[in-house]
């Protein structure tokens, strides 16, 4: 139970504290919340939990926020601002990746307490950034295609949720496919891995849908800030 409602708690923190970044920094904001979406997501997703007495991973939250970035720069920038977002968490990921590896192969100090501890969270990583590198960039260009496609459909401010929502869902759904099977298939037994796919998706979906107000808050900050 305690995971439930921290869980909302931390959804609540997450996307406030990226409505501060818009609001304070402006697109800069959103695109610099973009980079740290995406790496703390990465770490996160090592981290298993227990909610609703299924198996699932962590960084759901954040790294569903990085979808709600992309969206709000589709609807007051355009698309190509949304993709620019994209490719930027996509290099920041694949940096950090490579630093991360290189800076395993030093040797330690005798006295260092770090190295095993960095091992065991980044050793993981070259699988798991393979996987969400490969997720990122199918289901957050899916994203911005989606979204695009939605908004001439449903142009309207007060059809944004359907924009948001329809096209989050779709892209998160290949997230998750991809994800799952390329980091996780074969590591955990299939029952696991299974219930992980589901796990993961279900809570992406419910982000989706909380993160709906937060987009909408976005859109009522002065164009001045932009």
């Amino acid at each position: 139970m305690f995971n439930i409602w921290f869980g909302l708690l931390f959804v609540l923190c997450t996307f406030s504290l990226m409505l501060i970044m818009y609001r304070v920094f402006g697109r800069t904001g959103l695109f610099v919340w973009v980079g740290i979406a995406t790496i703390l997501a990465n770490l996160q997703v090592v981290k298993t939990i227990e909610i609703f007495g299924l198996t699932a991973t962590l960084g759901n939250a954040v790294y569903g926020s990085a979808f709600l970035v992309t969206d709000i720069l589709n609807e007051r920038f355009g698309k190509k601002d949304a993709q620019k977002a994209v490719l930027l968490g996509f290099f920041t990921l694949l940096i950090m990746t490579i630093i991360m590896q290189l800076s395993l192969i030093f040797q330690p100090h005798p006295d260092d307490i770090a190295q095993e501890s960095l091992s065991t969270i980044f050793g993981l990583i070259p699988r798991i950034a393979l996987g969400s590198l490969a997720a990122y960039l199918v289901s957050q260009f899916a994203d911005v295609y989606i979204f695009s496609y939605l908004k001439k459909k449903f142009p309207t401010d007060s059809q944004f949720w359907i924009r948001n929502n329809g096209s989050t869902m779709i892209s998160q759904l290949l997230d998750t496919l991809v994800f799952t099977s390329i980091a996780f298939l074969g590591t955990f037994p299939l029952d696991i891995w299974l219930e992980i796919f589901i796990t993961t998706y279900l809570l992406k979906w419910i982000i989706s849908v909380l993160d709906t107000p937060f987009g909408y808050i976005a859109k009522r900050f002065p164009k001045n800030i932009d």
